[in-house]
C-alpha cells in the first residue's frame, strides 16, 4: 500500500470514528453535565468536518503522484 493510500484510509477511518464518537455522545443519555457532552459532540463534529475538508485538499493535490 502506497504512502498516499495510507493517508487516505487513515483519514477516512479517522473521519468514521469522530463521527461516531459524535453520535453516541449526542444520543446517549446524559449522566454527567449535559454542557459536557454537548461540547465534546460539537468539537467531536467540527474535527469530522474539518478533516473531511483536510482529506479532499490533499487528494487534489497528490492526484499526479501514482507512486505516494
Amino acid at each position: 500500500m502506497s504512502l498516499k493510500a495510507f493517508h487516505i484510509v487513515f483519514i477516512s477511518l479517522s473521519v468514521l470514528t469522530l463521527l461516531g464518537f459524535t453520535a453516541w455522545l449526542a444520543l446517549t443519555e446524559a449522566v454527567e453535565s449535559g454542557v459536557v457532552r454537548v461540547l465534546g459532540a460539537l468539537l467531536s463534529l467540527l474535527s469530522g468536518v474539518g478533516l473531511i475538508f483536510y482529506g479532499r485538499r490533499f487528494v487534489r493535490k497528490f492526484k499526479h503522484f501514482s507512486y505516494l
